[in-house]
Protein backbone atom coordinates (compact mmCIF):
# COMPACT_ATOMS: atom_id res chain seq x y z
CA UNK A 1 0.00 0.00 0.00
CA UNK A 2 0.89 3.66 0.27
CA UNK A 3 1.32 3.70 4.04
CA UNK A 4 4.49 3.89 6.06
CA UNK A 5 6.66 0.75 6.17
CA UNK A 6 5.89 -1.46 9.15
CA UNK A 7 8.42 -3.80 10.70
CA UNK A 8 7.36 -7.34 11.49
CA UNK A 9 8.11 -8.99 14.84
CA UNK A 10 11.47 -10.79 15.11
CA UNK A 11 9.91 -14.25 15.42
CA UNK A 12 8.10 -13.80 12.09
CA UNK A 13 11.12 -12.19 10.44
CA UNK A 14 13.17 -15.25 11.36
CA UNK A 15 10.73 -17.53 9.55
CA UNK A 16 10.84 -15.26 6.48
CA UNK A 17 14.64 -15.43 6.54
CA UNK A 18 14.47 -19.21 6.78
CA UNK A 19 12.03 -19.30 3.88
CA UNK A 20 14.55 -17.55 1.62
CA UNK A 21 16.81 -20.59 1.93
CA UNK A 22 14.08 -23.10 1.09
CA UNK A 23 14.93 -23.71 -2.55
CA UNK A 24 17.19 -26.42 -4.01
CA UNK A 25 20.28 -24.24 -4.32
CA UNK A 26 19.74 -22.57 -0.97
CA UNK A 27 19.51 -25.96 0.71
CA UNK A 28 22.74 -27.18 -0.89
CA UNK A 29 24.56 -24.10 0.39
CA UNK A 30 23.00 -24.36 3.85
CA UNK A 31 23.98 -28.03 4.13
CA UNK A 32 27.66 -27.02 3.93
CA UNK A 33 27.47 -24.43 6.70
CA UNK A 34 28.84 -25.11 10.19
CA UNK A 35 26.21 -26.62 12.46
CA UNK A 36 24.12 -28.08 9.63
CA UNK A 37 24.92 -31.64 10.79
CA UNK A 38 23.46 -33.43 7.73
CA UNK A 39 21.71 -36.76 8.19
CA UNK A 40 20.74 -38.94 5.22
CA UNK A 41 18.22 -41.76 4.92
CA UNK A 42 15.94 -43.33 2.34
CA UNK A 43 12.26 -44.20 2.25
CA UNK A 44 9.62 -45.50 -0.15
CA UNK A 45 6.99 -42.83 -0.75
CA UNK A 46 3.52 -44.30 -0.83
CA UNK A 47 0.75 -43.76 -3.34
CA UNK A 48 -0.73 -40.28 -3.18
CA UNK A 49 -2.18 -37.54 -5.32
CA UNK A 50 0.02 -34.54 -4.69
CA UNK A 51 0.81 -31.23 -6.30
CA UNK A 52 4.19 -32.61 -7.34
CA UNK A 53 2.54 -35.29 -9.48
CA UNK A 54 0.41 -38.36 -8.94
CA UNK A 55 2.30 -41.23 -7.32
CA UNK A 56 0.74 -44.43 -8.64
CA UNK A 57 3.39 -46.81 -7.28
CA UNK A 58 5.85 -46.61 -4.38
CA UNK A 59 8.94 -44.59 -5.28
CA UNK A 60 12.25 -44.79 -3.46
CA UNK A 61 13.34 -41.35 -2.31
CA UNK A 62 16.40 -40.19 -0.42
CA UNK A 63 16.18 -37.54 2.28
CA UNK A 64 18.90 -35.27 3.61
CA UNK A 65 18.04 -33.45 6.84
CA UNK A 66 19.98 -30.48 8.20
CA UNK A 67 19.67 -27.96 11.02
CA UNK A 68 19.36 -24.25 10.24
CA UNK A 69 19.77 -21.29 12.59
CA UNK A 70 20.48 -23.81 15.33
CA UNK A 71 16.79 -24.73 15.77
CA UNK A 72 14.96 -25.54 12.52
CA UNK A 73 15.13 -29.00 10.99
CA UNK A 74 14.99 -28.83 7.18
CA UNK A 75 14.45 -32.00 5.13
CA UNK A 76 15.23 -32.25 1.42
CA UNK A 77 13.55 -35.09 -0.49
CA UNK A 78 15.63 -36.17 -3.50
CA UNK A 79 13.87 -38.03 -6.31
CA UNK A 80 15.30 -40.83 -8.52
CA UNK A 81 16.60 -38.19 -10.95
CA UNK A 82 18.80 -36.81 -8.14
CA UNK A 83 16.78 -33.62 -8.02
CA UNK A 84 15.62 -31.93 -4.82
CA UNK A 85 11.88 -32.21 -5.27
CA UNK A 86 10.59 -31.21 -1.85
CA UNK A 87 11.84 -29.14 1.09
CA UNK A 88 10.10 -29.37 4.45
CA UNK A 89 10.60 -27.62 7.75
CA UNK A 90 8.69 -27.05 10.98
CA UNK A 91 8.20 -23.61 12.51
CA UNK A 92 6.24 -22.37 15.50
CA UNK A 93 2.70 -21.06 15.35
CA UNK A 94 1.46 -19.55 18.64
CA UNK A 95 -1.91 -21.23 18.23
CA UNK A 96 -1.04 -24.62 16.76
CA UNK A 97 2.54 -25.12 17.90
CA UNK A 98 4.73 -27.09 15.48
CA UNK A 99 3.63 -26.02 12.00
CA UNK A 100 4.62 -27.73 8.76
CA UNK A 101 5.90 -25.80 5.71
CA UNK A 102 6.68 -27.54 2.42
CA UNK A 103 8.05 -26.25 -0.87
CA UNK A 104 7.78 -28.51 -3.93
CA UNK A 105 9.94 -27.92 -7.01
CA UNK A 106 9.36 -29.64 -10.35
CA UNK A 107 10.06 -29.34 -14.08
CA UNK A 108 13.73 -28.45 -13.75
CA UNK A 109 15.49 -26.83 -16.70
CA UNK A 110 19.16 -26.11 -17.33
CA UNK A 111 20.27 -22.47 -17.29
CA UNK A 112 23.97 -21.76 -17.89
CA UNK A 113 24.78 -25.32 -16.92
CA UNK A 114 22.76 -25.17 -13.70
CA UNK A 115 19.40 -26.86 -13.17
CA UNK A 116 16.58 -24.77 -11.77
CA UNK A 117 12.90 -25.67 -11.20
CA UNK A 118 10.31 -23.74 -13.18
CA UNK A 119 7.29 -25.03 -11.24
CA UNK A 120 7.03 -24.28 -7.55
CA UNK A 121 4.35 -24.86 -4.96
CA UNK A 122 4.19 -24.07 -1.24
CA UNK A 123 2.03 -25.94 1.23
CA UNK A 124 1.46 -24.83 4.83
CA UNK A 125 0.12 -27.10 7.55
CA UNK A 126 -0.11 -30.88 7.63
CA UNK A 127 -1.79 -32.32 4.56
CA UNK A 128 -4.48 -34.12 6.57
CA UNK A 129 -7.37 -33.86 4.16
CA UNK A 130 -9.39 -36.46 6.08
CA UNK A 131 -8.89 -34.56 9.36
CA UNK A 132 -7.83 -37.70 11.20
CA UNK A 133 -5.41 -35.78 13.40
CA UNK A 134 -6.40 -32.11 13.17
CA UNK A 135 -9.34 -29.94 12.24
CA UNK A 136 -7.02 -27.30 10.76
CA UNK A 137 -5.74 -29.13 7.71
CA UNK A 138 -2.94 -27.83 5.52
CA UNK A 139 -3.64 -25.57 2.61
CA UNK A 140 -2.03 -24.46 -0.62
CA UNK A 141 -0.24 -21.23 0.21
CA UNK A 142 1.25 -19.98 -3.04
CA UNK A 143 3.27 -21.02 -6.06
CA UNK A 144 3.22 -20.95 -9.82
CA UNK A 145 5.22 -21.45 -13.00
CA UNK A 146 8.32 -19.43 -13.78
CA UNK A 147 9.43 -20.29 -17.32
CA UNK A 148 11.73 -17.29 -17.83
CA UNK A 149 14.73 -18.18 -15.68
CA UNK A 150 17.76 -15.87 -15.89
CA UNK A 151 20.91 -16.71 -13.94
CA UNK A 152 22.75 -14.22 -11.73
CA UNK A 153 20.66 -11.19 -12.66
CA UNK A 154 19.95 -9.37 -9.41
CA UNK A 155 18.64 -5.83 -8.92
CA UNK A 156 20.25 -3.37 -6.55
CA UNK A 157 19.92 -4.19 -2.85
CA UNK A 158 16.71 -3.04 -1.20
CA UNK A 159 17.17 -0.13 1.18
CA UNK A 160 15.69 -0.93 4.57
CA UNK A 161 13.67 2.08 5.83
CA UNK A 162 15.04 3.67 8.96
CA UNK A 163 11.73 3.15 10.76
CA UNK A 164 12.12 -0.58 10.23
CA UNK A 165 15.76 -0.55 11.31
CA UNK A 166 14.86 1.25 14.54
CA UNK A 167 11.76 -0.81 15.32
CA UNK A 168 11.48 -2.51 18.69
CA UNK A 169 8.92 -4.96 19.95
CA UNK A 170 8.39 -4.66 23.67
CA UNK A 171 5.35 -6.33 25.17
CA UNK A 172 3.94 -3.64 27.46
CA UNK A 173 0.42 -3.87 28.82
CA UNK A 174 -1.41 -0.63 29.45
CA UNK A 175 -4.18 -0.62 32.03
CA UNK A 176 -7.22 1.64 31.68
CA UNK A 177 -10.03 1.49 34.23
CA UNK A 178 -13.41 1.67 32.50
CA UNK A 179 -15.59 1.18 35.58
CA UNK A 180 -15.21 -0.17 39.08
CA UNK A 181 -13.35 -3.47 38.64
CA UNK A 182 -13.48 -3.30 34.83
CA UNK A 183 -10.22 -2.74 32.96
CA UNK A 184 -8.97 -2.57 29.42
CA UNK A 185 -5.61 -4.34 29.12
CA UNK A 186 -4.15 -2.80 25.97
CA UNK A 187 -0.80 -1.70 24.66
CA UNK A 188 -0.62 -4.12 21.73
CA UNK A 189 -2.45 -4.73 18.47
CA UNK A 190 -5.34 -6.27 20.40
CA UNK A 191 -6.96 -5.80 23.81
CA UNK A 192 -8.06 -8.08 26.57
CA UNK A 193 -10.66 -6.94 29.11
CA UNK A 194 -10.80 -7.83 32.79
CA UNK A 195 -13.94 -7.96 34.92
CA UNK A 196 -13.44 -8.41 38.66
CA UNK A 197 -15.98 -10.26 40.79
CA UNK A 198 -16.09 -10.78 44.55
CA UNK A 199 -13.86 -13.87 44.57
CA UNK A 200 -12.73 -14.41 40.98
CA UNK A 201 -11.91 -12.66 37.71
CA UNK A 202 -13.18 -13.07 34.14
CA UNK A 203 -11.11 -12.04 31.12
CA UNK A 204 -12.49 -11.38 27.65
CA UNK A 205 -10.14 -12.53 24.86
CA UNK A 206 -6.60 -13.96 24.77
CA UNK A 207 -5.03 -12.51 21.61
CA UNK A 208 -1.41 -12.64 20.49
CA UNK A 209 0.81 -15.30 21.95
CA UNK A 210 2.03 -16.74 25.23
CA UNK A 211 4.37 -13.85 25.99
CA UNK A 212 1.57 -11.33 25.60
CA UNK A 213 -0.92 -13.34 27.63
CA UNK A 214 1.49 -14.00 30.50
CA UNK A 215 2.14 -10.26 30.68
CA UNK A 216 -1.61 -9.60 30.77
CA UNK A 217 -2.04 -12.23 33.47
CA UNK A 218 0.63 -10.52 35.58
CA UNK A 219 -1.33 -7.26 35.40
CA UNK A 220 -4.55 -9.04 36.35
CA UNK A 221 -2.83 -10.51 39.40
CA UNK A 222 -1.73 -7.02 40.45
CA UNK A 223 -5.22 -5.60 40.01
CA UNK A 224 -7.00 -8.45 41.80
CA UNK A 225 -4.45 -10.17 44.06
CA UNK A 226 -5.47 -13.57 45.34
CA UNK A 227 -8.37 -13.98 42.92
CA UNK A 228 -8.21 -16.72 40.28
CA UNK A 229 -8.91 -15.96 36.64
CA UNK A 230 -11.88 -18.29 36.69
CA UNK A 231 -13.13 -17.61 33.17
CA UNK A 232 -11.55 -16.74 29.84
CA UNK A 233 -14.17 -15.75 27.27
CA UNK A 234 -12.92 -16.49 23.76
CA UNK A 235 -14.84 -14.53 21.14
CA UNK A 236 -14.02 -16.69 18.11
CA UNK A 237 -11.30 -19.07 16.87
CA UNK A 238 -9.36 -16.87 14.46
CA UNK A 239 -5.69 -17.39 15.19
CA UNK A 240 -4.89 -13.78 16.12
CA UNK A 241 -7.51 -14.03 18.87
CA UNK A 242 -6.62 -17.37 20.47
CA UNK A 243 -2.81 -17.46 20.58
CA UNK A 244 -2.92 -16.98 24.35
CA UNK A 245 -5.62 -19.52 25.25
CA UNK A 246 -3.11 -22.12 26.38
CA UNK A 247 -1.61 -19.71 28.91
CA UNK A 248 -4.99 -19.25 30.59
CA UNK A 249 -5.71 -22.96 30.50
CA UNK A 250 -2.41 -23.60 32.26
CA UNK A 251 -3.25 -21.30 35.18
CA UNK A 252 -6.62 -22.98 35.67
CA UNK A 253 -9.07 -20.85 33.69
CA UNK A 254 -12.16 -22.34 32.08
CA UNK A 255 -12.46 -21.39 28.41
CA UNK A 256 -15.90 -20.04 27.49
CA UNK A 257 -16.53 -20.67 23.80
CA UNK A 258 -19.35 -21.46 21.44
CA UNK A 259 -20.03 -25.17 21.12
CA UNK A 260 -19.21 -25.10 17.39
CA UNK A 261 -15.59 -24.24 18.27
CA UNK A 262 -15.14 -27.03 20.78
CA UNK A 263 -13.81 -29.78 18.52
CA UNK A 264 -11.23 -27.51 16.88
CA UNK A 265 -9.96 -26.16 20.20
CA UNK A 266 -9.88 -29.62 21.75
CA UNK A 267 -7.97 -31.32 18.92
CA UNK A 268 -5.75 -28.53 17.60
CA UNK A 269 -5.10 -25.92 20.28
CA UNK A 270 -5.66 -26.98 23.88
CA UNK A 271 -3.77 -30.27 23.71
CA UNK A 272 -0.78 -31.81 25.46
CA UNK A 273 0.97 -32.47 22.15
CA UNK A 274 4.68 -31.66 22.31
CA UNK A 275 5.90 -28.37 20.86
CA UNK A 276 9.47 -28.86 19.73
CA UNK A 277 10.34 -25.52 18.09
CA UNK A 278 9.06 -23.14 20.78
CA UNK A 279 7.88 -25.12 23.82
CA UNK A 280 5.26 -23.26 25.87
CA UNK A 281 4.22 -23.75 29.48
CA UNK A 282 1.52 -26.26 28.57
CA UNK A 283 3.84 -28.50 26.57
CA UNK A 284 6.63 -28.21 29.14
CA UNK A 285 4.46 -28.69 32.22
CA UNK A 286 1.07 -30.05 31.09
CA UNK A 287 -1.52 -29.77 33.86
CA UNK A 288 -3.61 -32.77 34.85
CA UNK A 289 -6.82 -30.91 34.01
CA UNK A 290 -5.81 -30.84 30.36
CA UNK A 291 -7.25 -34.32 29.87
CA UNK A 292 -9.72 -34.71 32.71
CA UNK A 293 -10.68 -31.32 34.12
CA UNK A 294 -13.28 -28.63 33.58
CA UNK A 295 -11.59 -26.98 30.61
CA UNK A 296 -14.54 -25.57 28.69
CA UNK A 297 -17.91 -23.97 29.06
CA UNK A 298 -19.35 -24.59 25.60
CA UNK A 299 -22.46 -22.49 25.16
CA UNK A 300 -25.21 -22.36 22.55
CA UNK A 301 -27.09 -19.07 22.84
CA UNK A 302 -26.35 -17.41 26.18
CA UNK A 303 -24.36 -17.87 29.37
CA UNK A 304 -24.12 -15.78 32.54
CA UNK A 305 -21.12 -15.38 34.82
CA UNK A 306 -22.01 -14.03 38.24
CA UNK A 307 -21.09 -13.89 41.91
CA UNK A 308 -24.71 -13.04 42.81
CA UNK A 309 -23.79 -9.37 42.69
CA UNK A 310 -22.26 -8.51 39.31
CA UNK A 311 -23.64 -10.02 36.09
CA UNK A 312 -21.65 -10.67 32.93
CA UNK A 313 -23.79 -12.05 30.09
CA UNK A 314 -22.22 -13.89 27.15
CA UNK A 315 -24.15 -14.05 23.87
CA UNK A 316 -23.83 -15.99 20.64
CA UNK A 317 -23.76 -13.47 17.76
CA UNK A 318 -25.62 -14.64 14.68
CA UNK A 319 -26.27 -14.49 11.82
CA UNK A 320 -22.71 -13.45 10.98
CA UNK A 321 -20.61 -13.72 7.81
CA UNK A 322 -17.24 -13.09 9.47
CA UNK A 323 -16.99 -16.38 11.35
CA UNK A 324 -19.19 -19.00 12.94
CA UNK A 325 -19.28 -19.40 16.69
CA UNK A 326 -18.80 -15.71 17.61
CA UNK A 327 -19.40 -14.61 21.20
CA UNK A 328 -19.77 -11.16 22.74
CA UNK A 329 -20.16 -10.19 26.41
CA UNK A 330 -22.19 -7.52 28.20
CA UNK A 331 -22.17 -5.91 31.64
CA UNK A 332 -25.76 -4.66 32.10
CA UNK A 333 -25.07 -2.53 35.19
CA UNK A 334 -22.22 -0.66 33.49
CA UNK A 335 -23.66 -0.83 29.96
CA UNK A 336 -20.37 -2.11 28.51
CA UNK A 337 -20.39 -4.52 25.56
CA UNK A 338 -17.20 -6.43 24.72
CA UNK A 339 -16.78 -7.64 21.14
CA UNK A 340 -14.18 -8.65 18.57
CA UNK A 341 -14.05 -7.86 14.84
CA UNK A 342 -17.65 -6.64 14.73
CA UNK A 343 -16.60 -2.99 14.96
CA UNK A 344 -12.92 -2.04 15.12
CA UNK A 345 -11.85 1.44 16.16
CA UNK A 346 -8.12 1.29 15.41
CA UNK A 347 -8.88 2.56 11.90
CA UNK A 348 -11.72 4.48 10.24
CA UNK A 349 -14.87 2.44 9.52
CA UNK A 350 -14.89 0.76 6.11
CA UNK A 351 -17.61 -0.64 3.89
CA UNK A 352 -16.18 -4.13 4.36
CA UNK A 353 -17.20 -3.93 8.02
CA UNK A 354 -20.87 -3.32 7.24
CA UNK A 355 -22.09 -6.95 7.44
CA UNK A 356 -20.45 -7.46 10.83
CA UNK A 357 -21.67 -4.09 12.10
CA UNK A 358 -25.22 -4.93 11.08
CA UNK A 359 -24.98 -8.26 12.88
CA UNK A 360 -23.80 -6.53 16.04
CA UNK A 361 -26.57 -3.96 15.83
CA UNK A 362 -29.15 -6.70 15.28
CA UNK A 363 -27.83 -8.73 18.21
CA UNK A 364 -27.97 -5.78 20.59
CA UNK A 365 -31.51 -4.93 19.50
CA UNK A 366 -32.72 -8.53 19.68
CA UNK A 367 -31.35 -8.98 23.21
CA UNK A 368 -32.64 -5.58 24.30
CA UNK A 369 -29.22 -4.49 25.55
CA UNK A 370 -28.81 -0.93 26.80
CA UNK A 371 -25.25 -0.40 25.58
CA UNK A 372 -23.47 2.76 26.59
CA UNK A 373 -19.89 1.79 25.74
CA UNK A 374 -18.62 -0.52 23.02
CA UNK A 375 -15.31 -2.17 23.94
CA UNK A 376 -13.55 -3.66 20.88
CA UNK A 377 -10.61 -6.04 20.88
CA UNK A 378 -9.04 -3.94 18.12
CA UNK A 379 -8.99 -0.28 19.12
CA UNK A 380 -10.16 1.91 21.98
CA UNK A 381 -13.62 1.78 23.59
CA UNK A 382 -16.15 4.23 22.14
CA UNK A 383 -19.66 5.40 23.01
CA UNK A 384 -22.40 3.28 21.46
CA UNK A 385 -23.63 6.42 19.71
CA UNK A 386 -20.36 6.56 17.76
CA UNK A 387 -20.97 3.05 16.47
CA UNK A 388 -24.53 3.90 15.46
CA UNK A 389 -23.34 7.02 13.64
CA UNK A 390 -20.67 5.05 11.76
CA UNK A 391 -23.22 2.39 10.81
CA UNK A 392 -25.67 4.94 9.44
CA UNK A 393 -22.94 6.74 7.51
CA UNK A 394 -21.67 3.56 5.87
CA UNK A 395 -25.18 2.42 5.00
CA UNK A 396 -25.91 5.77 3.39
CA UNK A 397 -22.72 5.53 1.34
CA UNK A 398 -23.28 1.94 0.28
Amino acid sequence: GDGEPVAIPPEIAEVYRLDMWLNPHGFLKAARLPGADPVAFWRWEQIEKGRDGNVVAPVKMHVVAITMFGKYRVDATINPDNQIQRLKTTVNDPTLGDFNIEHESTNQVTVNGIKWPTNWHSHQGWDDNWQFFRQSTGHNAYGGSFPDIVANTCPDPVTVPQAVRDASFPAPVTVDEMADGVYRLGGGPANSYMVEFSDFVAVFEAPGDERRSLTVIEEVVKLAPGKPIRWLISSHPHFDHIGGLRSYLHIGSTIVTHMSNLEFLNTDVLTYESRTVEPDIVSLWPPTELSEGYNYEAIQERYTITDDERLLHVYYVQPLQHVSGMLMAFLPEEGIAFQADLFDTHEPPKAAQLPAMRSLNTQVARMGLDVGTLAPVHGAPVPWSEFVSALRTLEAQN
